[in-house]
């Protein structure tokens, strides 16, 4: 029996007592996080490289089956900002249908970690690693909005970071004085509403303004509609992905996926827990994670895990069981059936503003400085992880980092064996970075 405990969801165990007064509280929560959900899923998945469609498939998708088998009660999955610059590399290697493939092969092995236990392991990455990932992935989620922020007219960006900045820099004297407009109004809106009225969900606010605005005024501003066409106003019907790629290639993606997703998940539920004063169980978690994965690309989404942002916010909201996760997912339904055609019309420059904000809720410039100042060790695990990350690519950083805990690991003396993070913090000290 206690070893079933460690795979029952918290769903089947919280709506056994379940009341209508629970009910009503986790509503409103669900309601409010689909709210702050819908810009960011289509603007994580348009700084992914692919259709903003798939970011609300993968959030109503995987959202519902990460609260419904998941072992947190609070937790809000769908797609997040860690996924970004790895999803993107992938789609231009491979296009989308490799990236299912990663993706699924990623959510087996998210499974697997969870039936072998693995989870409790997983939580006790270095925090310096942490930090130098999360930096690194900000700084390349913010340098991906710059042509959308600017209006700037040039074909697709480089991947490559160094390579991107040429570019703009070359394309800076074709700014579009509207676009930067919009975009430069939508991120001051934000941070009003945050700092007058921080319990406002900023996102959906500064966005339904910046597409009122430019609808009624007819602003000369590329939509999502102008790029990518009006927003489908059902999912799509369930499919799988050939596998007829390089499998080396797809399993190196498909180790990254889970590595991050598993970090992130954990690393959310850790924080839904503080805030709730709950207790997680992480192997049921993995497995959730891993099976909801497996559902988003079914149902044509990208690689999803739990939200930090938004698990908080459902925190905060009052949400008290997983049907706040699932009344999130409902919400994002609703909306992509009843009002896609308004959805549409939503200006990419308002989005790119959303995530700037993202990415600096990402950066943590003081735990970044505050690591930088504190032991060789951790400082050299940061900047690795950081530099690779943006230089080079995610996967690469993962494994150097990975390697060069396993190398301090061997450094330590044997007084400190019992230290297993490797010299920094435990993962659940991790501080909420707005994903």
């Amino acid at each position: 029996m206690p070893i079933f405990h460690d795979f029952l969801p918290k769903s089947i165990q919280l709506l056994r007592n379940y009341t209508f007064a629970t009910f009503r509280k986790d509503l409103l929560a669900g309601l409010t996080v689909g709210i702050i959900a819908l810009p960011l899923a289509m603007a994580f998945a348009i700084a992914s490289g692919v259709t903003p469609e798939r970011g609300l498939f993968t959030a109503i998708i995987a959202g519902f089956l990460i609260s419904l088998l998941g072992g947190s009660r609070v937790q809000i999955g769908g797609p997040t900002g860690a996924f970004v610059i790895i999803v993107y590399g992938i789609v231009q290697r491979t296009g989308y249908e490799g990236l299912c493939v990663s993706t699924l092969i990623a959510a087996a092995l998210l499974v697997l970690l969870g039936l072998f236990k693995i989870g409790s392991w997983i939580k006790y990455v270095p925090q310096p690693l942490v930090v130098g990932f999360t930096s690194g992935i900000a700084l390349v989620i913010f340098s991906t909005q710059m042509r959308d922020f600017f209006g700037l007219q040039m074909g697709a960006p480089p991947a490559e970071f160094v390579a991107k900045w040429v570019a703009y820099i070359r394309a800076f004297p074709t700014m579009h004085s509207t676009t930067l407009f919009v975009a430069a109004g939508t991120l001051g809106l934000i941070l009003g509403i945050r700092k007058f009225f921080p319990k406002a969900p900023w996102g959906i606010v500064a966005i339904l303004a910046a597409t009122l605005l430019c609808t009624l005024f007819h602003l000369p501003v590329e939509t999502i509609h102008s790029r990518f066409g009006e927003i489908p106003r059902m999912l799509p019907v369930p499919s799988l992905p050939s596998f007829s790629f390089p499998t080396l290639e797809i399993l190196s993606d498909a180790l990254a996926i889970a590595f991050l997703g598993g970090i992130e998940s954990l690393l959310s539920a850790v924080v839904g827990d503080r805030l709730s004063g709950g207790k997680h169980r992480s192997n049921c978690e993995l497995i959730a994670q891993g099976l909801a994965n497996l559902g988003s690309i079914v149902f044509g989404g990208i690689p999803a895990t739990g939200g930090i942002a938004r698990t908080v916010a459902n925190v905060k909201s009052g949400g008290q069981t997983p049907v706040a996760g699932m009344v999130h997912a409902a919400t994002l339904l609703f909306v992509l059936v009843c009002l896609a055609p308004i959805v549409s019309l939503i200006p990419l420059s308002a989005l790119a503003a959303v995530l700037v904000i993202v990415s600096w809720n990402m950066s943590e410039l003081g735990h970044f400085a505050q690591i930088f100042r504190s032991s060789t060790r951790d400082r050299t695990l940061l900047l690795t992880a950081f530099f690779l990350t943006v230089l080079v690519d995610i996967t690469t950083a993962i494994t150097a980092g990975m390697l060069l805990v396993y190398f301090f690991r061997l450094q330590q003396p044997p007084a400190r064996q019992p230290e297993v993070d490797g010299g920094g913090q435990h993962v659940g000290n991790h501080q909420d970075n707005g994903t």
